[in-house]
């Protein structure tokens, strides 16, 4: 039988109100043959100048937040014109998001809930300007997207510069909110080079921009700069939390959304120094339960050799007397060929007592504040569990955006 050739399918970019291909390109990852337009610096620019000269002939706009909500329904499930990849349905766009992100139904489900419901739940209405905002979004996930959502509501026109790992989620967005009667003009899609993304800033009034911390470190600071780097999340164990209910509290904080949003836990902290074994060999267990299709479902890796790498990363972030207490291979390769980073779970050697990031531990039974593995972020779920005295947590939490403790 002869085998089917690849899907020919570009995604294009828009600009100055229109779907526009790209002799500029980049390969996707999954089936092969499938790519993204990218619009060089220079085209950028020349749309900044259009934009300058068309915005005072713009009519007013009125009923964002409807528009918004009607947009996100589009979004979820109904049939839209995506540039590049023409009329695309809901399950269409699963099964894409699957091919090419390995983003499981359920998953994707939950984020368009997230989505909807977070602009359902905002009280403000805020006062638009004449800003042009842009949101550099990353390919961990599609809630993101709601920077979107808030920057067409308060600004006069909004550009949205994708992740090249997941351009799809923001293209239909894109098409979603033309779908519901967005103004053409209001809205670009600007895939580019990984450089071309300071030209941007330069070119917009408003940035949101997500990264890790190498990109944080590349962009400068601004009052017009809203920069999400990462959420270093940590849980603090009280001393009489029984185990098993410390488990069922833990799990869905660091497995949850596949481990990939900045807000999941990464360091489970424990006041007393013989509490942290037990906990984490439960914990462990726990995590070597999930499946790819359970109730916590994971990501499939979909770039060659990704999933080793990211694994990769943790094993070399071990210290000696560290122990990886997760007892499954790192890597899954599934029979439909899927591959998957599963869980992991690490106890740190000693006790952490020195509050003083870079402080040199004074014998074996303490650990350096400055451990790689204390906040390490990796797209699928991970934690480091450690204990440490009240000044010691006290330096981690000061270094985390997510902090969590148990309800009383």
């Amino acid at each position: 039988m002869t085998p089917e050739p690849p899907v020919a399918e570009t995604i294009s970019a828009f600009r100055r109100g229109e779907w526009r291909t790209s002799l500029d390109r980049a390969p996707l990852p999954g089936p092969a043959g499938r790519e993204l337009a990218l619009v060089p610096e220079i085209v950028a620019d020349a749309d900044r100048r259009w934009w300058d000269s068309g915005l005072p002939g713009l009519p007013l706009l009125t009923g964002r937040r409807e528009l918004l909500l009607t947009a996100l329904e589009l979004f979820a499930g109904d049939t839209l014109t995506v540039g590049g990849v023409g009329e695309q349905s809901g399950e269409a766009f699963r099964a894409a998001l699957w091919e090419s992100a390995g983003l499981p139904g359920p998953l994707v489900d939950r984020w368009c809930a997230m989505l909807r419901d977070g602009v359902l739940k905002k009280d403000d209405v805020p006062e638009p300007d004449g800003a042009l905002a842009l949101v550099a979004l990353p390919g961990n996930t599609f809630t993101c997207l709601a920077a979107v959502c808030d920057q067409a509501e308060r600004s006069a026109g909004v550009w949205l510069r994708p992740s090249r790992r997941e351009p799809l989620s923001a293209a239909r967005l894109v098409a979603a909110l033309l779908a519901a009667g967005w103004p053409r003009a209001r809205l670009g899609f600007y895939p580019g080079e990984q450089r071309s993304l300071h030209g941007l800033l330069r070119l917009t009034d408003r940035h949101v921009v997500y990264g890790g911390a190498g990109l944080a470190a590349s962009v400068r600071s601004s009052p017009a700069l809203t920069l999400h780097g990462p959420g270093r999340g940590c849980a603090l164990v009280p001393p009489d939390m029984p185990t098993d209910d410390a488990v069922a509290w833990l799990l869905p904080l660091i497995a949850a959304d596949s481990g990939r949003f900045c807000s999941n836990v990464r360091t489970v902290v424990c006041e007393k120094p013989d509490a942290a074994a037990a906990l984490a060999t439960s914990l462990a267990a726990a995590l070597d339960a999930l499946s790819p299709d359970g109730a916590w479902p994971l990501t499939a890796f979909r770039e060659p050799g990704a999933a080793e790498r990211v694994t990769r990363g943790v094993r070399d972030r071990l210290r000696p007397g560290d122990r990886v207490l997760t007892r499954r291979p790192p890597v899954l390769h599934g029979t439909a060929g899927d591959v998957y980073a599963l869980p992991h779970l690490v106890l740190l050697e000693g006790h952490l007592t020195s509050p003083t990031p870079g402080a040199q531990a004074p014998d074996a039974t303490d650990t350096s504040a400055t451990h790689p593995l204390i906040g390490h972020e990796v797209p699928f779920p991970f934690a480091a569990v450690l204990s440490a005295s009240p000044r010691a947590a006290d330096a981690i939490i000061a270094e985390s955006l997510f902090v969590y403790r148990p309800a009383k």
